[in-house]
């Protein structure tokens, strides 16, 4: 199978990803490259319809996951067996992250 080396940012190194559609005009990465230069704003509606399309599931079916995922993680945290943080552990650093 044909691989394309595509760098994502300037101080990881490339990575290869296969290429199954051989037949596009543009690469993955000049798409990718172009949506880094929306605005935020359009940016945030990009991802978001990328994510919409997905796997094709349905709505009942991601709803239907999300609910299992919650009830394992109440059930992990109820059993005492979960990682939690308070709030203040969590805050300090994300203030710090965002004031760079």
């Amino acid at each position: 199978m044909p691989v394309e080396l595509l760098g994502s940012s300037a101080d990881a190194p490339p990575r290869a990803i296969p290429r199954y559609n051989l037949h596009m005009n543009r690469s993955a990465q000049q798409v990718l490259e172009d949506a880094r230069r929306l605005p935020p704003s359009d940016f945030d509606w990009l991802i978001g319809e990328l994510l919409q399309a997905g796997d094709g599931s349905s709505d009942a079916e991601i709803d239907e996951a999300w609910k299992t995922e919650v009830e394992r993680r109440v059930a992990e945290s109820d059993a005492g067996h979960a990682v939690t943080y308070s709030w203040e552990e969590v805050e300090a650093p994300l203030r710090a992250r965002l004031a760079k």
